[in-house]
């Protein structure tokens, strides 16, 4: 009986063990030193959490149910290393909660992720900027707001590759909620597709916000956004265009260009772009219906470890027509980093 019982221990012990080796428990944890001014406003010097790659910790795990088939999450929680805080109040997975299946048909997923533009989780398909969707005011969509970032009730698609080629499909029943009339949601809708093979990747995405939920303010219109990127990896350089047109509620229409790439120079990577934004503002604040901006920016990334990198940062924005006296570091002012990014 008791030989019995030990060899139902061991067998549960070893099932469970079983189990455990396809999960993973990872994170990256990100903190520097963060000097900014604003056009017209006060220089500030803090410690900034995530600048580049937002501080996080997940679990992912992945079933194999036999004949190609899989069943995978992702569970992921931002915070502020700085202050040790959630970095979205309110939610225990604030990043990603991601249940999806695999096959021979592509994959197929549930829940909490980032949009196709995003630059950020499983879904993401951005290509074409060196400086990515972090580095502050050098992120690719720091003109967009948050619409575009992350989404509830997310059922997404991609297709096996073709060659090299994935397309994708995602939408939102509720950006934040679903619980009322589906007339009433805002929702997501996004398609894309995605080339990576032969020292290529290229993506083409096109975005939409209806926002439907006005909380019995006037009706907003809806959001558009299309995305063009391409990069050709060349060995120690990789140059990169990115295209990007810009419909918002707010009354923005805006045309974004910009070229960037990345070159491995003393065993680390530099990051340069430039980029040039022009179009109209019809918002209240607004002086000038017609606006241009631009700016430029520069990091260095040195691997001290595959787990350990130095992260320098500089860039600098400038804005004239109706963003000329704007006091948003983003359109007018600049920015200078110092951090660490430690990854496990």
């Amino acid at each position: 009986m008791k030989k019995s019982l030990i060899a139902l221990a061991v067998m549960g012990a070893s099932t469970v063990a079983f189990a455990a080796s396809n999960v993973t428990l990872y994170g990256v944890i990100e903190e520097g030193v963060l000097v900014q001014k604003a056009k017209h406003q006060d220089t500030t010097v803090s410690l900034k959490s995530g600048f580049d790659q937002g501080s996080r910790w997940g679990i992912r795990g992945v079933e194999e149910l036999g004949n190609g088939y899989a069943v995978g999450f992702i569970l992921e929680q931002g915070f502020n290393a700085d202050d040790g805080s959630e970095a979205m109040s309110g939610k225990q997975f604030s990043r990603e909660a991601f249940l999806y299946a695999t096959g021979g048909f592509g994959r197929l997923g549930f829940g909490r992720t980032g949009t196709l533009s995003s630059g950020a989780q499983s879904n993401n398909i951005l290509t074409g900027w060196a400086l990515g969707t972090g580095f502050g005011l050098s992120s690719w969509t720091s003109a967009i707001g948050t619409s575009f970032s992350r989404v509830d009730n997310v059922v997404a698609y991609q297709t096996p590759s073709f060659d090299g080629l994935k397309f994708s499909a995602m939408y939102s029943n509720g950006t934040k909620g679903d619980d009322v009339k589906w007339s009433k949601n805002n929702h997501y809708y996004g398609i894309g597709a995605k080339y990576d093979a032969n020292a290529i990747k290229s993506s083409l995405i096109f975005e939409a916000v209806d926002n439907k939920d006005t909380a019995g303010l006037a009706k907003k219109k809806t959001q558009y956004v299309i995305n063009f990127g391409f990069e050709y990896n060349l060995g120690t350089v990789t140059p990169m265009f990115a295209y990007q047109w810009a419909h918002q509620d707010e009354g923005k229409k805006t045309n974004m260009f910009g070229l960037s790439a990345k070159v491995a120079v003393g065993g680390g990577d530099a990051l340069v772009g430039a980029r040039y934004l022009f179009g109209d503002d019809d918002a209240p604040t607004a002086t000038d219906d017609k606006v241009r901006s631009w700016n430029i920016g520069a990091a260095y990334i040195y691997p001290l470890s595959k787990r350990t990198a130095l992260k320098a940062y500089a860039g600098y924005a400038d804005s004239s027509k109706g963003w000329k006296d704007t006091e948003n570091v983003v359109y007018n002012g600049y920015q200078l980093y110092l951090g660490m990014r430690h990854s496990f």
